[in-house]
């Protein structure tokens, strides 16, 4: 769609928290993102690439947007948590992070507890163990969920304690804790009064929420419970004026435009002797450089003889399968056409940017091989072709050192 196209579209969004939605030409929706000001974000994304954010790389295939408004940042999160769980567009599947999508659960305890997971921790769960949650919400990305953990204590007055402390907690001496570690409120009170109100808060019912608070504040106060007819009036207060603006990490999202996030760029290469010791290296780099807990060495399992490309592949395919690493935003190839035509194969659309360095046979040549055309690919090779070239090195020494060190243990 045109620029002047989508300008309609964005400047008519309203400048408050809530949930956009990114539809193709096919009226798919392929992208749903948060923010605090639905205006300022979605102008930021069709305001010039100036950056290789993710979102940028598919930003073309946008034909339409719409947008659902929220109170606070943190129901825009649950928004869009909500969203991304009903529908799992194409692009939130593609870009997950592991590192950035956080998950609330609640035990299935006499008094439930509220606990945080990574997307990983959740992934690992076993059927016996998810049985010992009443409920998984999220994944929340780019959710700062300590924040958002603060927010919901004081909101619904959830407990940490013990409910067999047998002392007042700070939180009760503060009138933020409705006595589980005194025993003064028991297990079913607390699930009806604390756990069942969140779940529906987390679950995005705000409004349905809202409407059962009123009827149980006056029900209360006919009933002359003035006590918790008070709680529940500013329980209201609170869920109608969150103050959140802490909430969404600025490390995963940025509201200026051409802030970019830290970019992944994952380079490869291979190294053999001859038909044998045949190794392979992933190197990870971001904006600022290496990034070196997450490289990873490969054996090569299935290649017989001395084939690069086949090598490439193999490793390339097993990469693919562990969507417990973080999403890359580009592929950086050792290697020419051939390796970069497989590479684009393997990834069949799921690496926004793919790039091969062909070195010559003196490694003096550094010739950019484009598997991937838009211009954020020419964007990054533009400004940024020192990074590339370092990280291509870096993978090429790494591959190198793996192999010498096997060499090593094989002759011993």
């Amino acid at each position: 769609m045109a620029l002047t196209d989508m300008k309609n579209k964005y400047t008519k969004l309203p400048d408050c928290p809530g949930a956009y939605l990114f539809y193709d030409k096919n009226k798919k929706l392929i992208y749903v993102g948060k923010a605090t000001s639905l205006k300022s974000r979605v102008r930021s994304y069709f305001a010039g690439l100036r950056s290789p954010r993710p979102i940028e790389l598919m930003i073309h295939q946008v034909a339409d947007i719409k947008y659902q408004t929220a109170d606070s940042a943190l129901e825009a999160a649950i928004l869009e948590s909500n969203l991304i769980k009903k529908y799992r567009p194409k692009y939130n599947v593609f870009w997950k992070d592991d590192k950035s999508w956080n998950y609330f659960l609640l035990t299935r305890e006499d008094y439930p507890r509220l606990i945080t997971m990574r997307e990983h921790e959740v992934k690992q769960l076993s059927e016996a163990d998810k049985k010992k949650y009443r409920n998984i919400f999220g994944p929340y990305p780019g959710l700062n969920i300590k924040e958002a953990t603060k927010i919901l204590r004081r909101m619904f007055h959830i407990s940490f304690c013990r409910p067999d402390a047998k002392r007042a907690c700070l939180y009760r001496e503060m009138g933020e804790c409705l006595g589980v570690c005194t025993g003064e409120i028991s297990a079913r009170d607390y699930r009806a009064k604390v756990i069942a109100p969140l779940a529906m808060f987390l679950a995005g019912k705000k409004q349905r929420l809202i409407k059962q608070i009123e009827q149980q504040m006056n029900l209360s106060a006919k009933a002359d419970n003035f006590e918790e007819a008070g709680r529940l009036r500013d329980q209201l207060k609170f869920l109608n004026r969150v103050r959140d603006v802490a909430l969404i990490n600025e490390s995963f999202v940025k509201e200026k435009i051409g802030s970019p996030p830290p970019v992944r760029i994952e380079a490869y290469d291979i190294s053999n002797l001859g038909a044998s010791g045949r190794v392979g290296s992933m190197v990870v780099f971001n904006a600022s450089g290496p990034v070196k807990n997450e490289y990873k060495k490969f054996n090569i399992k299935t290649v017989s003889g001395q084939n690069d490309v086949a090598c490439l592949a193999e490793i390339l395919a097993r990469r693919m399968k562990h969507d417990d690493w973080p999403a890359p935003d580009v592929w950086l190839i050792d290697g020419g056409r051939p390796q970069v035509n497989r590479a684009v194969k393997i990834a069949a659309g799921r690496v926004p940017i793919i790039i091969g360095i062909a070195k010559g046979p003196d490694r003096k040549k550094n010739e950019f091989i484009i598997g991937t055309r838009n211009s954020v690919t020419a964007s990054l090779l533009d400004k940024n072709q020192g990074l590339l070239i370092r990280a291509r090195d870096e993978a090429h020494r790494f591959a190198i050192a793996f192999q010498k060190t096997k060499r090593k243990l094989n002759l011993l």
